[in-house]
């Protein structure tokens, strides 16, 4: 059974500074988990506090280093000043996906009217999909059902393309 090396990134000032527990990292988890059982998975974790330069190292470091094919953020991506997860993605993607924040915000729109409040993006960095999501653990869920396809197509790509 192949290994898919999926790298997940809490961005929390409360959850890094042990004020409450990532309750959103583990959704990732159990969410991708079923997204693809064909592979044996490793996953590789960050929490971070909501600061560009650190979210920035880490999603390098998770794509570069730890040569994840796959990176779910989660939190940071609301209008609150400390928000800055799609500002620290967009800077280090190679290429922007936007279609994955613009159905997240339709498709959850109907749910959650407060949706359409999130600056949510997606891309990739050399073989590495980026996705970032909400941080409500519901919000993960919901998210990462509305994506799955695209996410597993995306990841199967970039496997392709980059296996030559």
């Amino acid at each position: 059974m192949k290994t898919l090396r999926i790298g997940r990134l809490t961005a929390s000032d409360r959850a890094s500074a042990g004020i409450y527990d990532d309750a959103s990292g583990p959704e990732i988890e159990d969410c991708v988990n079923a997204l693809f059982p064909e592979f044996t998975r490793s996953w590789h974790r960050r929490l971070l506090s909501d600061e560009q330069n650190q979210i920035e190292a880490a999603l390098i470091e998770l794509a570069d280093k730890e040569l994840c094919r796959l990176v779910i953020t989660t939190g940071g991506t609301g209008p609150s000043i400390r928000d800055i997860t799609p500002e620290a993605t967009r800077s280090v993607l190679h290429k922007e996906l936007p279609g994955f924040g613009e159905i997240i915000r339709v498709k959850s729109f109907d749910l959650v009217p407060t949706s359409i409040l999130s600056r949510a993006t997606a891309g990739t960095r050399g073989p590495c999909l980026i996705v970032n999501l909400p941080g409500k653990p519901t919000a993960v869920s919901e998210c990462l059902t509305i994506l799955g396809e695209a996410i597993k197509k995306t990841v199967a790509i970039l496997e392709k393309e980059y296996a030559k």
